[in-house]
């Protein structure tokens, strides 16, 4: 009796840990500027965007001019931009989430 109670429990904890991974494999990863300024409208991802880890999220427009301050770090779906045009950023900050496509 107690042997069965051991492969019920042993099922069930295999199965929450299998969706446990399941869920966390696609869960959505934060993306940061790594410079600070104002945000510029022309070079804002959209979201529902397809993006290659590399691509450029956002660009800044600073003293110098304007310069990709966000890349995206995986390979996804943009989810959320959490900015507009005019918006002032600050190195660190949040921008944009992705979800991962990696399987």
């Amino acid at each position: 009796m107690l042997h069965k109670k051991y492969i019920i429990l042993m099922v069930v904890f295999l199965t929450m840990a299998v969706a446990a991974w399941a869920i966390g494999a696609n869960s959505l990863v934060d993306q940061k500027v790594v410079l600070s300024g104002t945000v510029v409208a022309e070079g804002l991802v959209a979201p529902g965007t397809t993006v290659r880890e590399g691509a450029t999220l956002l660009v800044v427009d600073t003293i110098t001019g304007p310069v990709p301050a966000a890349r995206a770090t995986c390979d996804g779906v943009v989810r959320e931009v959490l900015v507009k045009p005019g918006d002032r950023v600050k190195s660190n900050d949040v921008v944009v989430r992705i979800e991962s496509a990696r399987k």
